[in-house]
């Protein structure tokens, strides 16, 4: 078993961490943040009184934070990961974030000697507290071969993408289909509703035909078909609608970028942007549905 640091224990990284703990490995946590803390001690992982204790003789140390500055700091500043890890550490960055900075943190990292993965992951909380996530990796094979049997504690599916940046590439690229597709469902509930047919029944026939895909059979946003969607829940949250406008703008930057044309893309991060300035940045991004009934 591996001797695991694992950095950033907030929602999704404490039942990651958790999930490594579990499978046997030896974990040390930190978190910069006393609640994250608290919650990780909570769940019952060893905690580092800082950083440089977390990943102290980490054989690989396991990030996931908020942003792409974090990414950058955390790394890159002085005393930093890039300063405080042994040569043979291999840095797998779990948080999605912008392709350039993914790229110019594996740049660095390079430059260091170290082997490193950016591995963003699909599958929100419940993913990473069932061991179901999907990573997505960017990275040579020689690294992802190490961090396979790793990744494997918390994902049911671990596909390497590409060269570094690829992951995120990958998971903004997934991200932009689920947020135009949330609103697609979303609009046909709504339309559906207007015009007098049964949402159950609208359920039945779309997810039997050529209309079906994830959002709709697996987090319908309106109650009922699906129980376990966050509609049940009155829509408390498995994946915020700021994270999902967080990714959306990923997406548009990347686009700008490079000449990409996704207008619907672009068009999905305006209509979150709307619902965010209402108050809901909270809720369950699948609760645009609430916006979208009431601009009708």
């Amino acid at each position: 078993m591996a001797e695991i640091g694992f950095v950033g224990l907030g929602n999704m990284g404490r039942p990651m961490a958790r999930r490594l703990l579990d499978a046997g490995h030896a974990v040390r946590g930190f978190d910069v943040a006393a609640p994250a803390r608290e919650a990780a001690g909570a769940a019952g992982l060893p905690l580092a009184g800082d950083m440089r204790a977390a990943v102290e003789g980490a054989e690989a140390v396991f990030t996931m934070l908020p942003a792409g500055a974090d990414v950058r700091a955390v790394y890159c500043e002085a005393g930093g990961l890039l300063e405080a890890v042994g040569p043979d550490t291999l840095l797998v960055d779990c948080s999605t974030i912008d392709l350039e900075t993914a790229r110019a943190v594996h740049e660095e990292a390079s430059a260091g000697g170290f082997a490193m993965l950016d591995a963003p992951v699909s599958g929100g909380v419940g993913g990473a507290e069932a061991g179901t996530l999907t990573f997505m990796v960017g990275g040579d094979e020689g690294a992802v071969a190490r961090g396979e049997p790793l990744m494997a504690a918390m994902g049911r599916n671990i596909v390497h993408a590409g060269g570094p940046g690829n992951g995120q590439a990958a998971k903004m690229c997934n991200n932009m289909v689920l947020g135009v597709s949330m609103i697609a469902v979303s609009e046909a509930f709504t339309l559906a509703e207007r015009v007098g047919l049964d949402a159950q029944t609208l359920f039945d026939i779309v997810s039997t035909a050529s209309g079906q895909c994830w959002s709709l059979t697996s987090y319908c946003p309106v109650p009922g078909p699906v129980p376990s969607s966050p509609a049940n829940r009155d829509y408390r949250a498995g994946f915020t609608a700021a994270m999902m406008l967080k990714d959306l703008r990923l997406a548009r930057g990347a686009a700008q970028a490079s000449g990409a044309n996704t207008p619907l893309g672009s068009h999905a991060a305006a209509l979150y942007e709307q619902y965010c300035a209402d108050g809901e940045e909270g809720s369950d991004f699948s609760g645009i549905v609430r916006m979208l009934r009431g601009a009708g």
